[in-house]
């Protein structure tokens, strides 16, 4: 098996092109994703011309150390000229005129893009179901799924189709996935990457984030992607260190540090069994380096969840109106008016979640109601900050489950409240804006991951990445990474 690392330094000292490198990764996903359905819209032609490029600037030495190294996005990313339909019919043979800020910034390194990720429709839902390609299916065990919304990426670098991929989360759908196809998962602070190029589902809590083999891995990705961009006026420069090197390496200062965590009681009560043992575990773990590590409570994270998604599914409401037939997207036959248009559009080119969180979100935003769910909802958001902000005062990061619940097979009865109580561990901190990441951390009784979730405060994802790769190094399964690398 071969880290992004071990790849970079092929490359560099020419024991392999990234030509060669990129036709292997090509090889592998033809051969498996018909299984899989990981990879939606391949853009083979754009990787060969890139690797070429590639191995242009590695030939002339001093290239960076992501150069040549292969990568997939999710569907909701842009890139210019390649199909970007968010897995939706609305947006069938969408080709964007230009590319995403996250995207572009992996261009100028050298990176290779291999195709775009299935999802769930617009980014609606926790299982990958509601993509209008069909589900991807998970790379350990193909009866199960992979989580959502960004399944497809997650089972891609599960199955060794990239080193390395590019999601989106908005309430868990870069965490959970990871936590399900036993894939380290980082969502970054709101507003340290860029959302340029992101199709939006909720804009005050939409982050790109990255999928990668471990922690260093994903750190390196974070690195490239991460900064102010003028196209997008939320993002901020933080209060980064330079705590972390071009190699992933942490600083001695970092290294040396002695962590205090919280386990907070609202986010590990009414889990799964084996996901509580899992988190037992590594509280263990983590006592025996010497860290300090108690359980506190944040009380207002009890309303967390239903405040998070009245919110989303009102920006969404807001956010999709765009598709009306006329200005973006699919556009219906016959229709007499514009009312008509605009009916007969929506209900041909969404599908039913993507309905059921529009029509929601109207609700909460229509007169008579907007002071009653959305206004009440913004203001428990608020509280939700500043409980996280007082438990930071005194701990460094929470250690928390990332899904409360194991990964669920094809085919198991899941209404919709059982969907959006997936999100019940992640959605807390996007709707503080906060980083968080998943790390594989164990298995459950039928052999499957369970990833659990470090959250730290606002821009500090390097005490992020510090407890991750402790974790890590703790509790990761001892075995190889699931589906292996290409080369």
């Amino acid at each position: 098996m071969n880290t992004l690392f071990e790849l970079s330094e092929k490359l560099k000292k020419r024991e392999i092109s990234s030509l060669e490198l990129t036709k292997a990764y090509i090889g592998r996903i033809d051969e498996k994703n018909p299984l899989l359905n990981a990879v939606v819209h391949k853009t083979y032609d754009k990787a060969l011309a890139l690797a070429e490029r590639a191995d242009k600037r590695l030939a002339e030495g001093n290239a960076p150390l992501l150069c040549g190294i292969p990568v997939l996005l999710k569907d909701n990313i842009c890139s210019e000229g390649d199909l970007t339909t968010c897995c939706s019919k609305m947006l069938s043979g969408y080709r964007p005129p230009y590319d995403a800020t996250a995207w572009k910034r992996l261009e100028e390194q050298g990176m290779v893009l291999l195709g775009k990720t299935n999802m769930d429709e617009f980014a609606f839902g926790s299982t990958s179901e509601t993509s209008c390609y069909g589900a991807p299916k998970n790379p350990v065990d193909p009866s199960f799924i992979t989580g959502g919304s960004s399944g497809g990426s997650a089972a891609a670098v599960s199955a060794g189709f990239a080193p390395v991929a590019l999601g989106s989360d908005t309430g868990g759908s870069v965490r959970q996935p990871a936590s399900f196809c036993g894939v380290v998962g980082l969502k970054p602070t709101y507003g340290a990457v860029s959302r340029y190029g992101l199709i939006a589902y909720a804009s005050s809590f939409d982050q790109i984030g990255v999928f990668a083999g471990s922690v260093k891995e994903a750190g390196v990705l974070f690195g490239a992607i991460r900064g102010t961009d003028s196209h997008d006026m939320t993002t901020c420069a933080g209060f980064y260190s330079a705590g972390k090197r071009q190699d992933g390496e942490l600083s001695a200062a970092s290294a040396g540090r002695r962590l205090k965590l919280a386990i907070v009681r609202e986010l590990s009560d009414g889990i799964d069994e084996d996901v509580k043992n899992t988190l037992e575990r590594a509280r263990a773990y983590f006592s025996g380096t010497g860290a300090e590590i108690a359980e506190v409570s944040i009380p207002s994270l009890v309303s967390a969840l239903p405040a998070y998604y009245i919110i989303a599914c009102a920006e969404a409401s807001s956010n999709l109106g765009r598709y009306d037939g006329v200005r973006y997207g699919h556009r219906a036959e016959g229709a007499a008016s514009f009312e008509e248009l605009a009916v007969k559009s929506r209900n041909e080119g969404f599908g039913d979640e993507v309905k059921r969180r529009i029509m929601l979100g109207t609700y909460v935003l229509s007169g008579g109601y907007y002071d009653a769910w959305y206004r009440k909802a913004c203001e428990v958001r608020e509280t939700v900050a500043r409980g996280f902000l007082k438990t930071f005062e005194k701990y460094d990061v929470i250690l928390a489950p990332t899904s409360p619940f194991i990964v669920p097979r094809f085919g198991e009865k899941r209404g919709a409240a059982d969907l959006y109580r997936a999100d019940m561990c992640t959605a807390p901190a996007n709707l503080s804006g906060l980083p968080a990441i998943s790390v594989p951390s164990g298995t459950d009784r039928n052999g499957m991951p369970i990833g659990l979730q470090i959250i730290g405060n606002r821009f500090d994802e390097e005490t992020v990445l510090f407890a991750a790769e402790k974790l890590e190094q703790g509790l990761k399964p001892q075995h190889d990474t699931w589906g292996g690398y290409a080369c």
